[in-house]
């Protein structure tokens, strides 16, 4: 009998819902919530009423799609966190409602774990291309930059992650100070490629181990641009795609230093990413340089599958299924999960 899926994720500001049988991606839908723009970053309380009004169709709509009747399906594997408590609340809230409604399990998903997944993502007519297990994925996203080691779907290591800032909220908060929007990463990214990469030179950080921090280099920046700005009120403008090419530059030095490392001391070579950073394609294309000049097999998700998805967290869930794991309905959504 076929595993039918539903998976929902609601972490943020993305209401998401997709559905996999025996493994296989049937729909993915997404509704974006447009007001954060105004603000500058997403706003909690926004995010969740917006979850609440598109939750039902965006659900309906990843059932009519996938050709699926809800009493067909086998499971529904949810956010559980970490992410904004609103948000998650609904999503949570509405997998406990439909499970119990239908008497189907539901199975807890942790945020994180879906990104990191996000390579087991298969599709109808599309090649399949998987990483081997142990790998290790750079997990980079606006709240988490992290190396991790994966041993199979179910089992993790940390091995570095950031002590401040993550990288996905340094690129915002950049775009922040140069006045350039929201979301930073995309914009910064665009005009880096129009920039040249070596004209300026930010500080970068010296933290023992596997360990990111990234503060120092978006004060580095603040800096920079505050004195030059006092000799030139154009400055800004006149160097802005430069600007950007260097800082981005400067945080993927960073991030593939300590990913080097890793892999060296792990020798590990079969190496992913995930999380929204990973559509930035400078990191790409840098991580596809550095794989071929390491020997490395590397494996980028679909920029489709970078940023928050259902279809990841179907994955998941699809994985945590099979061995068995079930969740109860008691469960509550958690703003910070512990470990994966």
């Amino acid at each position: 009998m076929a595993e039918i899926i539903l998976g929902i994720e609601s972490s943020c500001d993305d209401t998401s819902a997709a559905v996999l049988r025996d493994g296989v991606l049937l729909s993915n839908v997404i509704a974006s919530q447009q007001v954060h723009k105004d603000f500058g970053g997403v706003v909690p309380e926004l995010a969740s009423r917006a979850h609440e009004q598109n939750i039902v169709p965006v659900v309906s709509e990843a059932l009519r799609k996938a050709g699926i009747k809800a009493d067909e399906l086998s499971a529904i594997a949810f956010t559980r966190g970490p992410g904004l408590l609103g948000s998650l609340l609904v999503g949570t809230s509405f997998a406990k409602a439909l499970g119990l409604a239908l008497d189907k399990p539901i199975v807890m998903v942790n945020h994180l774990q879906g990104h990191i997944l996000a390579n087991f993502i298969r599709q109808e007519g599309v090649p399949v291309r998987e990483p081997q297990f142990p790998y290790l994925c750079l997990l980079v996203s606006g709240g988490n930059s992290q190396i991790v080691k994966v041993t199979s779907p179910l089992e993790y290591e940390i091995l570095g992650q950031t002590i401040d800032d993550a990288v996905g909220e340094a690129f915002d908060k950049c775009s922040k100070m140069l006045g350039l929007g929201y979301p930073g990463g995309p914009i910064i990214d665009s005009l880096a490629a129009q920039g040249d990469p070596d004209r300026f030179h930010f500080a970068k950080p010296n933290i023992p181990g596997l360990d990111y921090s990234f503060s120092g280099v978006k004060t580095s920046l603040l800096y920079f641009v505050r004195d030059e700005m006092a000799k030139d009120p154009q400055f800004l403008e006149k160097n802005k795609e430069d600007l950007c090419a260097s800082f981005q530059k400067t945080l993927i030095d960073v991030l593939m230093g300590k990913l080097v490392r890793a892999a060296k001391e792990t020798r590990i070579r079969e190496i992913t990413m995930g999380g929204g950073v990973s559509a930035n394609s400078g990191l790409r294309q840098r991580m596809l340089e550095e794989g071929a000049r390491r020997h490395w097999n590397v494996y980028l998700p679909e920029r489709k599958f970078t940023t928050d998805n259902a279809a990841m967290i179907a994955v998941a869930g699809w994985f945590a299924y099979k061995a068995g794991v079930r969740t109860p309905l008691d469960v509550a959504p958690v703003s910070r999960m512990a470990d994966f």
